[in-house]
């Protein structure tokens, strides 16, 4: 009888078989949506770098470019933003499901979860699996994301949902849902940006269990269920509500001890390494220099701040970023712990009006194109994903006296 002992790591040979623990580094298909090069700090999506499609494309045109392999012209874009917007209204039972979680105060990402589960209810040709049915599919789950979404926040504060407008495109609708008001101009270029930012990043947890589902020949809602199940989880969806709830504590802070807020960060910085605590808002598991996604929506916030937002707030945040990396750099210098997307994500949608709940959901909304993206390539593919494992437990007979 063998043992081996499982408090060891995972990773490196086992059996004289190399494991990569948590897949780290394995290639398990190829794809034409995006690159990331954690290396260089690169994101490409579509063939384009995210510094350039994210600030200009409608998030229409990143579906259609995703879906279809090249940006829409003038035509196709129109036509695809008003097939979205025919998709938006809820199966009735789905919003009775929300008003049901709105009573019990559940969060949002598990309603998100299971309104979306609920949207088979909607499916009429179930057995359908053409390709112009499973587009129509991946159209009509992107198109309800936001809806979803809003009404569960509206629900959530003891107002009733507000109905999509066919006219608005899908950034613009999904604010207006959530206000019941048409929204200015630059915060939906904003919230446009940031959607654009975050539609795709390669092989991450959630595209990945969307493509694995999907690889068993289920369906689309059930693999798009299954990446909202991923993203909810802390390690992925991440915390961008914490990285500014950390600024408002130093800012704060330094009001109480009339210390400078450099002084106060770094104070606080140093305290939360001493204890093992986590600086949100720094790090990446992919990129080994700063985040191009943090690059995209800095750059956003600061046309944002200037614009409409609060300009004294945008300041602070920039102040606490250069000190938190200074003091991250002297802590570890062999690692470069550097702004990730997280932290002008918070920004940013705070700065949009959203609160801090709808951020990991509007995450969702934005990365539902990537899913249903990966999700019609994995179907093109048509291979079940099937890793194999090492075991590592005793190996023992049946006594049957």
């Amino acid at each position: 009888m063998t043992h081996t002992d499982l408090s060891s790591p995972i990773g490196g040979l086992s059996n004289g078989v190399m494991v990569a623990s948590g897949l780290e580094g394995i290639c398990v298909t190829r794809t034409r949506l995006s690159r990331v090069d954690g290396q260089k700090g690169r994101l490409v999506i579509g063939g384009f770098p995210v510094e350039e499609i994210a600030p200009q494309a409608r998030f229409e045109d990143v579906l259609h470019l995703l879906w279809f392999d090249r940006l829409p012209l003038p035509d196709e874009s129109e036509s695809l933003r008003r097939s979205l917007a025919s998709e938006r209204v809820l199966p009735a039972a789905t919003l009775a499901l929300l008003r049901a979680a709105a009573e019990r105060a559940t969060p949002h990402m598990d309603a998100l979860r299971m309104a979306v589960a609920s949207l088979s209810l909607a499916e009429d040709h179930p057995g359908d699996s053409s390709r112009a049915a499973q587009l129509h599919r991946a159209q009509a789950l992107v198109a309800r994301f936001p809806t979803i979404v809003a009404a569960y926040a509206r629900l959530r504060r003891g107002f009733e949902p507000v109905a999509p407008d066919a006219t608005l495109p899908h950034a613009a609708n999904y604010l207006y849902m959530l206000t019941g008001e048409r929204p200015d101009v630059d915060l939906v270029r904003a919230l446009e940006t940031y959607l654009n930012t975050v539609v795709d990043h390669g092989m991450n947890a959630s595209t990945f269990t969307a493509r694995v589902i999907i690889s068993t020949r289920s369906d689309i809602v059930s693999a798009l269920t299954g990446a909202i199940g991923a993203l909810k989880g802390p390690l992925h969806g991440g915390a961008p509500g914490p990285a500014l709830d950390m600024v408002f504590a130093i800012r704060d802070r330094a009001a109480r001890s009339g210390h400078s807020l450099v002084d106060e960060t770094e104070s606080w910085v140093r305290e939360k390494l001493v204890a093992g605590e986590r600086i949100m808002g720094f790090g990446h598991r992919v990129y080994k220099v700063r985040d191009p996604r943090a690059e995209v929506l800095g750059a956003a916030a600061a046309r944002l701040f200037e614009g409409v937002g609060d300009r004294e707030l945008y300041g602070i945040v920039r102040r606490v970023e250069q000190v938190v990396v200074r003091v991250l750099h002297e802590h570890k210098p062999q690692r470069r712990l550097e702004t990730n997307v997280e932290f002008y994500t918070a920004l940013l949608l705070h700065g949009i009006g959203l609160d801090s709940d709808l951020f990991t959901p509007t995450f969702a909304i934005g990365r539902a194109g990537g899913w249903t993206a990966h999700v019609l390539e994995q179907i093109d593919e048509d291979r079940l994903i099937r890793p194999d494992a090492i075991y590592v437990g005793e190996d023992r007979h049946w006594n049957a006296a």
